[in-house]
């Protein structure tokens, strides 16, 4: 198991965060990170999020990683910038590999037992689940965990505080949280009250 794994599944929740600018993707760490979360995956459909990762890396007490990860190039850019963790929403061996030499875990993504196996045998530490939802919900997350009891699962896409818990019974270890935790229009709106509370209920399930 990677040595990053207990934290991660302390947290049980990382947000996931997209957005269209930059500036919104720093305000959503901001303001998530006042309502008391630590963790953040930063995709690379962010405008020039190998910078941001750089810049939070930096922060004390922040665990940041890369999310939608496309290839080893981009990975190895990742780590250098300081990602402690690579996901990519598809089986890529070459970003397994890449994490793997710099110590970092990876989470390489898979819907069906065959993709499982396949993310297993690729090198991932975590299999993300995604899209989780209309892969069948908590329900195929146990299914997959059945089969796969020591493989540490993260569904993603779809899920929310409301459903979280239901994730964590069913075998999840942790979840991803993005639309419904980093939601595009609130920050841009300047609505920072309505994002920390959605982190707050976010952060409930630490207690599920």
């Amino acid at each position: 198991m990677h040595t990053l794994i207990p934290a991660l599944s302390a947290a049980r929740v990382i947000p996931v965060v997209r957005t269209t600018r930059t500036d919104l993707a720093a305000r959503a760490v901001a303001w998530l990170r006042e309502a008391g979360m630590t963790v953040f995956e930063i995709t690379l459909t962010v405008p020039d999020a190998t910078a941001l990762i750089r810049e939070l890396a930096a922060e004390p007490g922040l665990l940041v990683g890369a999310g939608t990860v496309p290839d080893r190039a981009a990975a190895e850019a990742c780590l250098a910038a300081g990602a402690r963790f690579l996901v990519a929403p598809w089986v890529d061996a070459d970003v397994a590999a890449a994490a793997r030499a710099a110590g970092a875990c990876s989470m390489l993504g898979a819907m069906t037992p065959g993709e499982v196996r396949a993310a297993r045998a690729a090198g991932a530490d975590v299999v993300k689940i995604f899209p989780a939802a209309s892969a069948g919900g908590p329900a195929h997350v146990k299914a997959l965990r059945a089969v796969f009891p020591d493989t540490v699962f993260c569904p993603t896409g779809g899920v929310d505080a409301r459903n979280a818990p239901d994730y964590i019974a069913a075998g999840a270890a942790f979840v991803g949280i993005g639309g419904r935790l980093v939601d595009e229009g609130l920050l841009a709106r300047g609505e920072r009250e309505a994002v920390q509370a959605a982190a707050r209920d976010a952060l409930g399930i630490r207690q599920a």
